[in-house]
């Protein structure tokens, strides 16, 4: 479980590592090089599933969702877990059922974090569509990193929208990266420039602006079990861990890394992956010192939150090797 400590590694790396190293593995080839701190956007491999080749991308994003149903790409990831629930369900920007698969889930502990500077006068989530603040909001420059359409979601269900944020004179800025300390986007909260930040990385940030005497906003039960209904999961931003919360805060889970493929990806395939990745963890790096724990990531924790099935032959791989 991550704790409020800089991560070991970045997950960019983590996720272009992984894939260099089931695609090396695969092949028969060498140990990959050392990745650079980017995201690695698809490596495809020669092999002879049917003379076709195979195709696995470490971009996390829900265009790899899209891409893995078209079959456009045979292999993903996706932060949250939970997204990934959602897109089976058809549910939020998935206008349909996705076929999706899970083959192992990277840990990470994490929850979406509402971060209100006090002025606000905002004590909980719901209590923006009834006020109707001129927030000025933060958000990641990224557009389509999974923060933006989780947070239209969590709007919607709480009764109001971006698009009433700008009626009522405030804005949902697109700028920066995690909201770390040592950023514009973390010192521009604390001067006041801007209202809010919504983010994850809770550990990155939270105890630094709890320090500052910002606001976190709790999610109402009712919010929350509107969401569940399409398939997020809660969550709760305990205050054993961030002392200086008057109290646990309910929100929703950011937790996990999930590894997926088609349901209906060959069997072969899949096995093979699964073997690349077990035989390759201890050069995957984490966010956690020591190899990628390969051996609990089909299995259900707060850090690993099993969302999907597993694929039929992921299954068996990891229950022959005793990781259930």
């Amino acid at each position: 479980m991550t704790t409020a400590t800089t991560p070991i590694t970045n997950p960019n790396v983590t996720r272009s590592r992984l894939v260099l190293e089931i695609a090396s593995e695969m092949a028969g080839g060498a140990a990959a090089d050392a990745v650079p701190d980017y995201i690695l956007p698809k490596v495809v491999l020669q092999h002879s599933r049917g003379g076709k080749p195979a195709r696995f991308s470490a971009v996390s994003s829900a265009e790899g969702i899209f891409a893995v149903a078209a079959r456009e790409i045979d292999l993903a990831m996706i932060n949250p877990a939970t997204v990934l629930s959602v897109a089976l369900r058809g549910q939020g920007i998935f206008k349909q059922p996705m076929p999706v698969r899970a083959i192992a889930v990277i840990p990470s502990w994490d929850q979406f974090v509402f971060a209100v500077r006090p002025e606000t006068g905002l004590m909980r989530f719901e209590d923006i569509p009834v006020r109707k603040p001129r927030l000025r909001i933060l958000m990641r420059a990224t557009p389509d990193h999974s923060l933006h359409h989780m947070f239209d979601d969590v709007a919607a269900a709480a009764g109001f929208s971006r698009d009433d944020i700008a009626r009522w004179g405030g804005e949902v800025r697109k700028s920066g990266s995690v909201p770390w300390p040592y950023t514009e986007t973390f010192k521009a909260l604390i001067r006041g420039d801007v209202d809010a930040i919504f983010d994850e990385a809770a550990h990155s940030w939270v105890p630094q602006v709890l320090d500052a005497g910002i606001t976190i906003l709790p999610l109402a039960e009712t919010t929350v079990a509107k969401l569940e209904a399409t398939g997020y999961r809660r969550a709760v931003l305990p205050q054993s861990v961030y002392p200086k919360l008057p109290h646990d805060v309910l929100s929703l889970d950011f937790s996990g890394w999930t590894v997926f493929v088609h349901a209906e990806a060959d069997d072969t395939l899949v096995t093979q992956i699964c073997a690349g990745l077990d035989a390759r963890k201890a050069r995957i790096p984490w966010e956690e010192p020591g190899h990628l724990p390969v051996e609990r990531m089909a299995r259900e924790a707060l850090d690993t939150p099993q969302c999907v099935p597993l694929h039929p032959a992921a299954e068996r791989f990891w229950r022959s090797r005793g990781y259930f």
